[in-house]
């Protein structure tokens, strides 16, 4: 079963029956395998393919929002806690703006 292999329906069937009767005989992976003559490895690897395959495609709706403001060109953004954000244009002060980051990530918001 390497991946990039072409399927063999009639082997992917032979599978799909294994398990199916796995699932209704009450037994353990280890001794359906032992009883049906099957590799435990193989069993696994087979029942977390067809899982897989079986797994509908999902889809998260999306919504493309525009920036509220066009960044300036240069310009850095900074996000703290909580999701404040903070735009430094060039040229900013590091000492100030050390000390505004230092009182927006003590004080919680009001």
């Amino acid at each position: 079963m390497a991946q990039g292999n072409s399927r063999d329906p009639r082997k992917e069937q032979q599978w799909r029956r294994w398990i199916q009767q796995w699932q209704h005989s009450g037994l353990s992976v280890r001794a359906f395998c032992g009883r049906h003559d099957l590799a435990e490895p193989s069993f696994y690897a087979w029942r977390r393919q067809l899982q897989q395959r079986q797994a509908p495609a999902r889809f998260v709706p999306v919504r493309v929002v525009p920036d509220e403001e066009p960044a300036a060109a240069g310009s850095v953004e900074v996000v703290v806690a909580g999701g404040r954000r903070v735009r430094v244009a060039p040229g900013f002060d590091p000492a100030t703006l050390r000390q505004l980051l230092a009182v927006l990530e003590e004080v919680p918001p009001c």
